[in-house]
């Protein structure tokens, strides 16, 4: 091996140990399907079987946030009796910072 591969190759090393370290950083990821305001009252009211009419329609894209970002839209599946989400668009870089400004 050349010099200058045993160069690229430490330096591929190095890039990949900084980048397991940023893989085992926690992020909260949160599925939306809707939201609503509420006064107090109203909360107080709630019991089992009530309905909260929430901000989206039925059929409409289920909103994935990471760390309070949006990340993607999707919608809601079915996998061993468990709820989950299918990504069916993820959002662009460009929209990503639209949000952020």
């Amino acid at each position: 091996m050349s010099e200058r591969n045993e160069h690229d190759g430490a330096e591929l090393e190095l890039e990949m140990q900084k980048l397991n370290f940023i893989l085992d950083i926690p992020l909260q990821l949160t599925v939306e399907l809707g939201r609503t305001n509420l006064l107090v009252k109203e909360v107080l009211k709630l019991n089992q079987g009530s309905v909260v009419e929430l901000s989206k329609l039925a059929g409409d894209p289920l909103d994935i946030y990471v760390n309070s970002k949006l990340v993607a839209r999707g919608e809601a599946v079915v996998v061993n009796e468990k709820f989950g989400v299918r990504l069916v668009d993820i959002v662009s870089p460009t929209e990503r910072m639209e949000k952020v400004l």
